[in-house]
């Protein structure tokens, strides 16, 4: 199998990016300069949503306190892919962000300093064609170009799963890399035949009216998990409380987001911010209704068969080349303390 990387940016990620009006609440702005709050890294994809939820809601309890609580803050900071986000991470420009657990895996194995704290959300990828193409199965996608964001993503081996439930082999489509903006342009022109990717990149084409889900981890696995909040070793040790407080306020996030739809939409009004994944709130409003669970967020729950099982994946796929030890990669003390922070937003 041969992985092509491409970049084709068309007019379609500048709709998708499209600015909001200023005044919505974010911490990314305003604890941008301050020094004392922790820099957290995240992609604008909705499955990184419970970060900005988190960021407000500690926000607003140290409004309400009048005070910085035990001196907790934390700053989003928006990088434009994985590869930012992991060398920001091993560099410790920032110490903890939203990463891609089998490449936290690698990292770990390489041993860069850096341990998975929590969950992120549970599905939320999708595998997307052209409205008018007559794909309805996925065998039918046999000999067609499939665009991935990595090799190292979840939603690579998603397509993997895929592809194996048919009796199908890798060597059977052209996979190519490419960043996610990219791909609902690349679908419109032709240049793939279908993506799998996280969302809102596939229902920014969907509401746009020429794609459609082929495939769903909704519905074809329901325990996925991709994103993961990561922090660095060396904070750990330095500021257990910190990422403690961290760890209880994404929970609290997402048992918020998935208690009713009226807390998604004040998400969406969040994230859509520009301190945050400053896109058009349609299309995350879309991902957050069409369906309901197309992403969840309120089982973030570290299930270290779950994670032993992605391992696997990942080294059938050539990403991970031997097995590495859960504890390596996995600080679980901070879940096991977890109390959900409540969200007043």
């Amino acid at each position: 199998m041969t992985i092509d990387s491409i970049d084709r940016r068309r007019l379609l990620q500048a709709a998708m990016l499209s600015a909001l009006p200023l005044g919505l609440s974010d911490c990314g702005g305003k604890s941008a300069g301050k020094g004392a709050a922790l820099q957290v890294g995240g992609l604008p994809v909705t499955c990184n949503l419970t970060l900005p939820v988190a960021c407000v809601a500690r926000d607003k309890a140290n409004l309400a306190a009048g005070t910085r609580a035990h001196g907790f803050a934390y700053e989003y900071v928006k990088f434009s892919g994985w590869p930012e986000i992991k060398e920001s991470l091993m560099t410790g420009r920032i110490q903890a962000a939203y990463m891609l657990a089998p490449l936290v895996m690698d990292l770990a194995d390489k041993k860069i300093p850096v341990k998975i704290v929590s969950l992120g959300h549970r599905s939320g990828a999708v595998i997307m064609v052209r409205t008018d193409s007559n794909y309805q199965h996925f065998a039918q996608l046999k000999g067609k170009r499939i665009a991935i964001p990595s090799r190292f993503a979840v939603d690579f081996l998603f397509l993997r799963k895929m592809l194996a439930r048919e009796g199908m082999t890798p060597d059977d489509v052209q996979v190519i890399e490419m960043p996610p903006p990219d791909m609902p342009a690349a679908l419109y022109a032709n240049a793939v035949d279908a993506y799998c990717t996280g969302e809102p990149f596939g229902a920014a084409a969907q509401k746009a009216g020429y794609a459609r889900p082929l495939s769903m981890t909704r519905d074809e696995w329901r325990n996925y998990i991709c994103c993961v909040l990561t922090v660095r070793e060396e904070l750990i040790h330095d500021d257990p409380a910190l990422v403690q407080d961290l760890v209880d306020h994404v929970l609290g996030a997402g048992i918020w987001l998935d208690q009713q739809p009226a807390n998604r939409e004040k998400a969406v009004q969040i994230a859509a911010g520009r301190g945050f994944f400053n896109q058009d709130p349609k299309i995350l409003q879309f991902v957050m209704e069409n369906p309901t669970d197309r992403v969840t967020y309120g089982d973030l729950r570290m299930i270290r068969a779950e994670f032993e099982d992605l391992m696997q994946l990942s080294m059938q796929a050539g990403t991970i080349k031997h097995p590495i030890a859960y504890e390596a990669y996995v600080d679980e003390q901070f879940a096991r303390k977890a109390k959900a922070a409540t969200i007043a937003i």
